[in-house]
């Protein structure tokens, strides 16, 4: 029977709220666009491949077959594998290998609020080393997840006899080991021990984790590695579930029941600055990796359930401006939250110039708290339930997704791709469209390519990385594959910016770029802030001016501060008789100063030129290759 109150019968509210149809939303936005393009004004092309519109009705969901009956917990578990709530481990980093500094802070983290812990086993020799790291932890309640082990067999081994010696059960302690293979193959551009070798280990750890450590998930998929090389959302979905069909089929293969391999996998993605695509990619993961695991026939519907590891990404973290990073960090564990994840972990905002210290180890972990005490995320079952625009996305996400999957099958699994260096072209195809459009400000990085906090001086606070000694290293084949590698988008404009401290520091003087401000007020008091921002994201010393009455008076002055860089900001009007004579006047003083003219007055370029002018800076001007021809003119850079 229909509700009154929604059907709008015996006076229901919803009577004064007639249904409008799409058709009449379509003409209204047709009307108020006064004839601008739909298209380029209101659909959002993503760098994924498919478009987003500007709002989403029932309609839009409909067909979607996957949500029909769809329920927390069920397959295809889209809408998450909790049925109480949405309750996820709050997982703290403990960056330091020394097993006492390690144990002080993961201590100090469990007791202000962490019940998961992320652990350096690089450095561990033996059980004593592995207890000392876990002492005071209640491995109980205290999920234990490792990376960096020489050897992970011989770490389970050890971690086994390290718990017990503790007093607490192992087969109570539950976690992850960070082996992976196939990412190792993608890091490195070869195998371990080689490819049979490297796999089979996969088939010793699941033997022994059932017989020592249940709790434990000894294969990780890392998707992250994909979005912190410069992938795309897609490509970060599809080849991590490409990677973990690699290995249920080589398991499988080997005797190993698809239940027992895909509950020993856990999969980790990285949590970027697209709030509700990456919303919708981890409820995409969750039901593509449910359809995956189909397809073995499992006994059990539980073992197609996702267990997801997310972690903030490090893709567009700065150095400069770096308190910016936790509220990329909030927005990002947002949707790491709200998309379902079990187990999150926000790195701290100083992890990229220095070792995280109690204070950024604190906001990091503190971040989750609030999201879960304050906001209360963990509270509801599938908070994005029932969104029109996010289920659309889901669908989306999970269509392209699929596509990329299939390609990478048809050349014969995960493994085979990489060897033939299609994910690793599909990879740095993207990074380098993202570096590109970072380039040009097409995406703005807060802090480092727009608004950048002239002031703010880096080189001092940045820790040198310490170089691991010849024990401690991993000795490893030489490469025979393609790579892909690990950076962050905002290293480019970092080193620019960096360089001109470097040049200060060697005791030369910071190069200085002077505002000749002038004519129409307006608009030089907007070019003026243009230039700033322009020259600031490479660390120049700028001076603005309150506007000079005539060019003399304004040749003088920059001629006086003896700037580098002269930026004539005016209108483009008057650019015709203001800049020609500007330029020549500042040539005639001082030959080395570069004259530049905020704006590009088409009509005029090839005049101004002629007259002295060294280069036009506008929007449509490439930043980052701008100030580097600067750099090398002015001797910061070679």
């Amino acid at each position: 029977m229909d509700n009154p109150e929604k059907t709008g019968k015996n006076g229901g509210l919803l009577t004064e709220f007639p249904c409008v149809s799409t058709s009449e939303w379509e003409a209204k936005i047709t009307e108020d666009l006064k004839g601008a393009d739909y298209e380029k004004k209101l659909i959002w092309k993503t760098a994924e491949g498919f478009s987003i519109k500007p709002y989403y009705r029932a309609e839009d969901i409909a067909e979607l077959s996957y949500l029909s009956g769809a329920l927390p917990g069920k397959f295809p578990y889209v809408r998450g594998n909790k049925t109480a709530d949405n309750n996820w481990e709050v997982c703290q980093d403990i960056v330091p290998s020394s097993p006492e500094k390690a144990n002080e802070l993961a201590a100090d983290a469990c007791n202000k609020g962490a019940n998961a812990l992320m652990l350096n086993a690089r450095m561990l020799s033996g059980k004593t080393e592995t207890a000392v790291m876990l002492r005071g932890i209640n491995t109980d309640n205290t999920s234990l997840h490792f990376n960096s082990s020489k050897s992970y067999i011989e770490f389970l081994g050890t971690l086994t006899n390290a718990i017990s010696a503790l007093g607490n059960d192992p087969r109570k302690a539950k976690g992850s080991v960070d082996f992976d293979p196939i990412s190792y193959l993608l890091l490195k551009g070869n195998f371990h021990a080689g490819q049979e070798n490297d796999m089979l280990e996969a088939v010793d750890l699941i033997d022994l984790a059932e017989k020592e450590l249940p709790g434990f998930r000894v294969i990780t998929v890392n998707g992250q590695y994909f979005q912190n090389c410069g992938s795309t959302l897609v490509q970060e979905l599809a080849f991590a579930l490409a990677s973990g069909n690699e290995y249920l089929a080589f398991l499988t293969g080997k005797g190993i029941s698809v239940d027992k391999a895909a509950s020993r996998i856990v999969f980790s993605f990285a949590s970027g600055s697209n709030y509700f695509p990456e919303i919708a990619k981890l409820r995409a993961a969750r039901l593509l990796w449910a359809r995956i695991v189909e397809q073995y026939k499992p006994e059990h519907a539980a073992s197609a359930e996702m267990r997801l590891h997310v972690t903030t990404s490090n893709w567009n973290k700065t150095i400069y401006d770096p308190y910016v990073n936790i509220l990329r960090t909030t927005t990002e564990a947002m949707s790491a939250a709200i998309g379902g994840a079990d187990l999150i972990t926000v790195m701290p905002f100083d992890l990229d110039y220095k070792d995280p210290d109690d204070f950024s180890m604190r906001i990091a972990r503190n971040q989750q708290i609030i999201l879960k005490e304050e906001s209360s995320l963990d509270k509801v079952v599938d908070p994005s339930a029932g969104s029109y625009y996010i289920e659309s996305l889901t669908n989306a996400m999970a269509e392209a997704a699929w596509k990329l999957f299939l390609e990478v099958e048809d050349k014969g699994g995960m493994i085979e791709a990489i060897k033939a260096g299609f994910v690793q072209d599909k990879v740095n195809e993207s990074a380098a469209l993202r570096k590109a459009e970072i380039a040009s400000r097409r995406t703005i990085v807060l802090g480092t390519n727009q608004h950048p906090n002239a002031a703010e001086n880096m080189l001092l606070k940045i820790q040198a990385e310490e170089e691991d000694s010849e024990e401690n290293d991993i000795p490893g084949p030489a490469p025979r594959y393609k790579t892909i590698e690990v950076m962050r988008g905002a290293d480019a404009f970092e080193d620019l910016r960096l360089a001109t401290e470097i040049w200060e520091s060697e005791g030369n003087r910071r190069p200085h770029v002077f505002l000749f401000t002038i004519g129409n007020l307006a608009m030089r008091k907007a070019r003026a802030g243009f230039s700033s921002g322009f020259f600031g994201c490479a660390g120049y010393k700028i001076t603005d001016n309150a506007g000079f009455t005539s060019v003399e008076e304004g040749v003088n002055a920059a001629l006086q501060a003896e700037a580098d860089i002269v930026v004539l900001c005016s209108s483009d009007e008057e650019y015709a008789e203001l800049a020609p004579a500007a330029a020549k006047a500042l040539k005639a003083g001082n030959p080395e100063v570069q004259v530049v003219v905020a704006g590009y007055p088409k009509e005029l370029v090839d005049q101004l030129k002629a007259a002295g002018v060294d280069e036009f800076i506008h929007v449509r001007t490439n930043v980052f290759d701008t100030l580097y021809v600067f750099q090398q003119k002015l001797g910061v850079m070679l």
